[in-house]
């Protein structure tokens, strides 16, 4: 098709018309047409989002057909002829366009054309809405939402920008809600985001994430501004806030990534951010993070292998693996249950050490997805080992991500029926960690679980401040000792006081006992004398495959040559 070329003219009052389209525009994509030349200027976002050729296209109605979903192009391509034929005056339709992943996303489009004063058509303009993208505005602070968010770090990760990220949050906003009214709080998380966007966002921008957190990009500031300038907010929100009739001292939490290398999504990145958070939040006090990622070779493929393992959960778990420890009765040493451990390994990386990769996956979006798998392998392959040991239990460690699903109490019951597993054999484990969930919430997943004949246990005890009053709010069927507590049992008066009160405090709350990390002849033999339950350690079997766990367990050698010392 022959078109003329548009005139320099035509080409501004375009970009004028184009301008006051977009300023009126919520949250959609905005495209207007100089009908006469075919000529084109579509947003800059809607360009980025589907990869398009170019803001100004000649011909866009034909290019945007190509992204439409095959089976949607008869009606798309139908409405727009109608539009240039003059037989109708606009549209209004619903279509499938193709992301350059390969997905479809579900966009609105509504459009009107724009006659002369002698009623020819000139301008065919309107606008697109992605019903797949959430709002990129907060309406609570008017700054960009997380969706926004990942737009432009999936952007920016796309275009090679070099980037500093940083993700601070507010302390104990739920208490600050309790003593003074959500209305309050909801004003100091304003004051907050007003502040981070006037004092640190410089060259880039300021985000409302989800709940007490908001996020910094900054293609400006290196690595060391950024950390002053978060220094120079703690300080300012440490001396107070006034809110209505209230002075209201104001903790923060900050991690930080610095993003040089672009092998990765945004949500990896997303990942390695959040632990530097939770880090900040649970073992520094509030201190700034990094999440370091670029200053060794090592270190460089550090991103670049998570996003592989992150890859590997969306590829049916592909690369995944569980090994089982046994656990022995304290007792008899005999065969008792076993813990299932999440294992990857590939052709490029290799076996990649689990603390390498659970503490990012365990707040990862796709982690009940990979739960789901764990939890239905260790059941298939715990019911293998039953035809040996037919009252074997089998231990489940489960996340934050999974705890805090509404549904993941009918989940857990949905794989025991899929599977054919006893209930009564199942333990799940959760850590101290999981304090961080509404504890009402939690309280009616684990009794509910309990009411179905699941066992559930309190994973490393004592390494966290709160396991006392997890113990005492919610009812555990075993409690397990963390191995850093017996490590110098032998010779360390102490640590046999504390074992002692341990098993005391679990006895007065009806939980049995079980005591991880016994490597030695003598750790066996003292920790026999506290009334603990169980054993677990390299002393009795190092993690092994099931495969090989059922060779052992036929030919009589598992766990035989500790209990004949």
């Amino acid at each position: 098709m022959d078109r003329k070329k548009i005139t320099e003219e035509a080409a501004k009052q375009l970009d004028s018309l184009f301008e006051a389209l977009s300023v009126v525009a919520e949250d959609t994509y905005v495209f207007l047409c100089d009908m006469r030349y075919d000529y084109s200027r579509w947003s800059k976002e809607l360009v980025e989002a589907f990869n398009l050729p170019s803001e100004y296209m000649y011909g866009a109605g034909d290019i945007w057909e190509e992204y439409v979903h095959p089976e949607d192009r008869p009606t798309y391509h139908k409405g727009v002829e109608a539009v240039f034929t003059g037989a109708m005056a606009g549209h209004d339709m619903l279509y499938r366009v193709r992301r350059p992943d390969g997905e479809y996303d579900i966009c609105t489009c509504r459009g009107l054309v724009l006659p002369d004063q002698d009623g020819n058509p000139v301008y065919f303009g309107g606008a697109i809405r992605n019903h797949s993208r959430r709002s990129h505005i907060d309406t609570l602070t008017g700054l960009r939402s997380q969706y926004g968010f990942f737009a432009d770090l999936e952007r920016h990760i796309r275009n090679k920008t070099p980037i500093r990220i940083g993700l601070a949050g507010i302390s104990k906003l739920t208490e600050i809600n309790e003593v003074y009214g959500y209305q309050v709080g909801n004003k100091i998380l304003q004051q907050f985001g007003r502040y981070l966007m006037e004092n640190v966002s410089n060259r880039g921008g300021t985000y409302r994430l989800d709940g007490s957190r908001f996020a910094i990009i900054s293609t400006l500031q290196n690595e060391q501004e950024l950390a002053e300038s978060y220094e120079d907010v703690r300080a300012h929100f440490r001396q107070g806030v006034k809110v209505d009739d209230f002075e209201i001292i104001v903790e923060l939490n900050a991690g930080m990534l610095s993003l040089t290398d672009f092998n990765v999504d945004y949500q990896t990145v997303y990942s390695c951010l959040n632990f530097a958070y939770e880090e900040s939040k649970l073992n520094k006090h509030g201190d700034l993070v990094t999440f370091r990622s670029e200053l060794t070779e090592a270190n460089r493929k550090r991103l670049a292998k998570l996003h592989a393992i992150r890859e590997s959960i969306a590829k049916d778990n592909h690369g995944f693996y569980l090994v089982y420890q046994p656990v022995v009765d304290a007792g008899t040493e005999q065969l008792i249950g076993v813990e299932a451990l999440l294992r990857w390994k590939d052709d490029e990386y290799g076996n990649v050490p689990p603390d390498m990769f659970i503490p990012f996956l365990e707040k990862d979006p796709l982690f009940p997805a990979l739960g789901e798998w764990i939890l239905e392998t260790a059941m298939q392959d715990a019911r293998k080992l039953m035809n040996y040991f037919p009252k074997l239990m089998v231990n489940i460690n489960l996340s934050y991500a999974q705890l805090e699903k509404s549904d993941f109490a009918n989940t857990v019951r949905n794989i025991i029926v899929k599977t054919g597993f006893p209930p009564k054999q199942l333990c799940l484990e959760i850590t101290e960690r999981c304090r961080l969930l509404d504890m009402d919430l939690l309280r009616n997943v684990i009794v509910s679980l309990r009411a179905g004949g699941v066992h559930i246990a309190l994973d490393d005890f004592g390494t966290g401040y709160s396991s006392v009053g997890l113990i005492k709010n919610l009812p555990f069927d075993v409690i397990k000792i963390d191995r850093s507590f017996v490590q110098n049992i032998e010779e360390d008066e102490r640590e046999r006081r504390l074992l002692n009160s341990f098993t005391d405090l679990a006895r007065t709350f009806g939980a049995g006992v079980c005591v991880e990390g016994i490597e030695t002849y003598g750790m066996r033999n003292i920790i026999r004398n506290y009334g603990v339950n169980s054993f677990q350690g390299f002393f009795y079997s190092k993690p092994l495959p099931i495969e090989e766990l059922i060779e052992k367990t036929k030919n009589g050698t598992l766990v035989s040559s500790a209990r004949s010392r």
